[in-house]
């Protein structure tokens, strides 16, 4: 018998690095991402699913959630979406 795995929703990553209190880079927030939600986590978006990590972070620096460079960026409370 199969489980289906339910979606980790992207608010979930922005909450989690919102409470660590650090910046991240590409690499430490997908190690981080792994580490609390699992490798094989998949994630969404209220625009998409089905995403990996490494795509999940991609679509949310690209949305401008993120502030800082790519080597060290924190997350931009002032992006979070009320919904």
């Amino acid at each position: 018998m199969q489980i289906q795995q339910t979606e980790i929703h992207g608010h979930e990553v922005l909450d989690m690095m919102t409470a660590s209190g650090t910046p991240y880079s590409i690499a430490s927030l997908r190690d981080a991402m792994d580490a609390k939600f699992g490798a094989e986590a998949r994630f969404c978006i209220c625009s998409g699913g089905g995403m990996k990590a490494d795509e999940l972070i991609e679509v949310l620096w690209a949305k401008g959630k993120f502030a800082g460079t790519r080597a060290e960026f924190v997350f931009d409370t002032g992006t979070r979406c009320d919904h």
